[in-house]
């Protein structure tokens, strides 16, 4: 986790179910005016999103940011393609990564740090069913385990 996280607005939970993490990277957001009052208010959706990298800029796609209430008709796009800021060696990092190795860039949550919209970008590969089901049952496993013990004591 980044140091110094702020408020985390939202989480990408099946995120972490559906690839295994390598790797995370944050990243500020690109935002219109009404963008950054949705996402303060907290009704963004990570749920279908992943990042792209297109002529040496990463973008933030299918994020769902709501449209803000008392906005009027400069309203945004919910589902807009969002430019992230990033390092220009860090970006380049990421083309390797993901050229080479077939890895995804998938957003894991986002947050207010310092007054600005970061999101923790996560270098990630694909999982298996199998590899599904076995971190179900590790995790079962562990859940029993802990129930066990505060049975005991």
């Amino acid at each position: 986790m980044p140091k110094g996280e702020g408020k985390v607005v939202a989480q990408n939970r099946k995120a972490r179910y559906d690839y295994t993490i390598l790797d995370t990277i944050e990243a500020g957001i690109v935002l219109t005016g009404t963008e950054i009052k949705s996402i303060r208010a907290g009704r963004v959706n990570l749920q279908d999103g992943y990042a792209i990298i297109r002529n040496g800029e990463v973008f933030l796609i299918n994020v769902h940011i709501a449209p803000y209430e008392q906005g009027n008709m400069f309203n945004h796009d919910p589902v807009r393609s969002r430019k992230l800021l990033m390092k220009k060696k860090q970006i380049d990092r990421l083309i390797g990564e993901t050229k080479s190795s077939g890895l995804t860039l998938v957003p894991l949550k986002m947050y207010i740090k310092n007054g600005y919209a970061k999101v923790l970008i996560g270098l990630a590969k694909g999982k298996k069913k199998y590899d599904k089901r076995e971190d179900i049952k590790r995790k079962d496993q562990e859940r029993e385990i802990k129930r066990r013990l505060s049975e005991k004591y």
